[in-house]
């Protein structure tokens, strides 16, 4: 049984083709299957979080998160949470696997060089690209374009991080104009819940891949709060305990303490307002799903630590400049010479009059490679 403030699938918005109900599954369980069945979700396995994949006996990179070992993880946290707080824990999930579907390859280095590849053009934005995703470029079904996902859904994937305010991403603003999301007030909880569930997610693994890349020790984490008494706590349960056990035990229990915060809060924050519909926690004049403030301070100073000794470090910004040149080459390439794309691209590109839709094409094609079919393409084209 589900809160009077959760979403309800008898009371979803529905779909913008009318389908026909399923007969076992509910309207968000289907979204997450047709997410999860997408050629989009497919891709994230070898899309990179902050290390690109390489070839060579490095073998190191194969313990690493990619965009879809991290989606796995953000949809467990999110069930978790959602579950706790009697919320609808299928809308958790499915909005939880399609928050990351409009990533580009290289991360957050490759979102950086789109959106300086796309500012003559209205910008690059992965939220919005998202939405262009599950509603017009994933097309496999016989009456719509899209995965034709709930309403609900398509909000949480579009508002998740809090309401959106113009001027828009032309993507969003697309989408928007043809289903109003109601951009103005904040999400779901169940999306507010992926969005809580994606900051748990990579502020723990981005600890571990820090440590496996050798970028700093246990010895520094120590000094940091939250980890260093986990630390202290496993050093005082477990002594002697193997280094790489050691170090997933503390990490585990920092991974914890976020969850749990996360819960109380919200517990503590849903019996003082007692919300008695879906539509209430749309209409407050803040987020209900969040860490409290000692801890967000934390993860604050955690954060900090994080983007000066790992994604500034001397190899990852190295890495940042290949990786951006490399798509600083191949934009312009596809833009200026469409044949250089696949016959369906380029077709497409070729028969669009208006640059600005031709560099928005070229765009839904660069960000839909995986990193190591960017690097084939740009070897193949550019060397």
């Amino acid at each position: 049984m589900t809160a009077p403030y959760a979403c309800q699938p008898d009371d979803s918005r529905g779909r913008l083709w009318t389908e026909r109900m399923s007969t076992f599954r509910s309207p968000w369980q289907r979204d997450r299957d047709r997410i999860i069945h997408s050629s989009a979700f497919r891709r994230l396995k070898h899309k990179t979080q902050v290390f690109v994949e390489q070839d060579g006996d490095d073998y190191r990179g194969d313990y690493f998160r990619t965009r879809l070992t991290h989606t796995i993880e953000v949809a467990q946290v999110a069930r978790t949470i959602a579950g706790a707080l009697d919320l609808n824990t299928d809308l958790a999930e499915a909005v939880a696997l399609a928050h990351d579907l409009g990533h580009p390859p290289f991360g957050h280095t490759g979102e950086d060089a789109l959106a300086a590849l796309m500012a003559p053009y209205g910008g690059f934005d992965h939220n919005a690209q998202a939405l262009r995703i599950v509603t017009r470029l994933e097309r496999h079904y016989a009456d719509f374009d899209g995965l034709n996902l709930t309403w609900e859904t398509l909000e949480g994937i579009a508002k998740h991080n809090g309401p959106v305010a113009a001027p828009l991403p032309y993507a969003l603003a697309e989408v928007n104009a043809q289903w109003d999301l109601e951009l103005h007030t904040n999400a779901s909880a169940e999306a507010q819940v992926a969005a809580v569930a994606d900051d748990v997610a990579y502020n723990h693994h981005d600890l571990h891949d820090g440590l496996r890349a050798d970028l700093f020790t246990e010895d520094e984490l120590r000094e940091l709060p939250v980890i260093g008494p986990a630390f202290d706590e496993v050093d005082q349960l477990h002594p002697g305990l193997p280094p790489m056990r050691r170090r997933h035990e503390a990490l585990r229990r920092v991974f914890g303490v976020m969850v749990e915060d996360v819960i109380a809060v919200a517990q503590n924050r849903l019996t003082g307002l007692q919300p008695r519909s879906a539509q209430e926690i749309r209409d407050m004049d803040g987020p209900i799903i969040r860490f409290s403030k000692p801890l967000y301070q934390n993860i604050k100073a955690i954060k900090s630590f994080l983007f000066t000794r790992m994604y500034r470090a001397p190899a990852v910004v190295e890495e940042r400049a290949q990786v951006t040149s490399i798509l600083n080459d191949l934009f312009p390439l596809f833009l200026n010479d469409p044949a250089q794309m696949p016959e369906s691209w380029g077709e497409a590109a070729r028969t669009v009059t208006d640059e600005t839709e031709r560099a928005r094409l070229v765009l839904d094609y660069v960000a839909g490679m995986t990193d190591r079919f960017a690097i084939a393409e740009w070897r193949r084209l550019c060397c």
